[in-house]
């Protein structure tokens, strides 16, 4: 009988199993091993050893690329813990009527696709035609267009902006749990002994949030460091001052429009080597501490 069932498990897992192998393992597999490839003249693959990732260190484009991308995600990411930090325990804390109306207020931007939104504020901040344009130069504020993608530090920002207001909805949603997770006796206690509100924030409810902001950071980290859809739709993929060239769209250019599929390998697994280290380093030096280790 019990055979039988374990048989029964395997037919339940397969499609799963066949689809991680098929779709996930092997693409990851054959893209390491491509990394390692170049081109010849007659598009034949032989292998290069080190050469792409020799070459990558080296490559200003590739760097440049790292960097705005983290100049956008620490643009996005702390406003973002910050807004969503204040908003979940104003609602989870404090009685405030329409609370939950709040909250789905709130996610409601994460509901659009990006490339959506991307294509929305192309229109909006276009420097001819654009709405933004248009009511400053309507209010006497400027006297001729500003053209906002032109400026990459104002193209930084507005993609840092778009970035924030999508996603800290769903950053309060996860704190709010973890808020609610947090034991009332405490705070009661607190109250008694005579803790204000900013005590009680700082003494114990966040300590008691040092996991969930972990959480927060890294996989808005990991999100972060792969952003392609709002840069792609604002720039349509030509960007003169590469300010918001990111990381994975480097990738795309590489592979997909210079048709060179080796060294977008390589630059792929140099993204993978950049989120690996620094999630690390987040679980080092935010993860809470056990009783042991204090």
């Amino acid at each position: 009988m019990k055979s039988k069932l374990s048989k029964y498990g395997y037919l339940f897992t397969a499609p799963f199993l066949i689809g991680f192998l098929v779709f996930q393992l092997y693409p990851i597999l054959y893209t390491f091993n491509l990394s390692f490839t170049r081109e010849t003249e007659r598009r034949k693959l032989v292998y290069a050893g080190l050469r792409n990732y020799f070459y990558l260190m080296k490559d200003t484009v590739f760097w440049q690329s790292v960097s705005n991308t983290w100049i956008i995600w620490i643009g996005c990411i702390i406003p973002q813990i910050v807004c969503a930090l204040v908003l979940a325990v104003l609602l989870s804390q404090y009685r405030i009527r329409g609370a939950g109306f709040f909250r789905a207020l709130f996610y409601l931007p994460n509901l659009v696709t990006a490339a959506s939104i991307g294509v929305l504020f192309s229109v909006l901040m276009d420097w001819q035609t654009g709405t933004v344009n248009k009511l400053l130069l309507a209010a006497g504020l400027i006297r001729e267009p500003v053209y906002w993608l032109g400026n990459p530090y104002a193209a930084r920002s507005l993609t840092s902006i778009i970035q924030w207001w999508m996603w800290f909805g769903h950053s309060t949603i996860i704190l709010t749990a973890g808020v609610k997770a947090i034991s009332q006796e405490l705070i009661e206690a607190a109250v008694v002994d005579g803790a204000g509100n900013g005590q009680r924030f700082f003494r114990i409810t966040l300590p008691l949030l040092r996991p969930t902001l972990l959480y927060v950071a890294v996989t808005s980290l990991i999100g972060g460091m792969q952003i392609f859809d709002i840069p792609m739709a604002l720039t349509r993929g030509e960007d003169a001052n590469r300010a918001l060239m990111t990381m994975v769209l480097y990738v795309y250019n590489t592979a997909f429009k210079n048709k060179n599929y080796s060294y977008g390998a390589a630059v792929s697994y140099g993204i993978f080597v950049i989120i690996l280290g620094v999630s690390l380093v987040f679980f080092k030096f935010i993860a809470p501490r056990t009783a042991e280790e204090k």
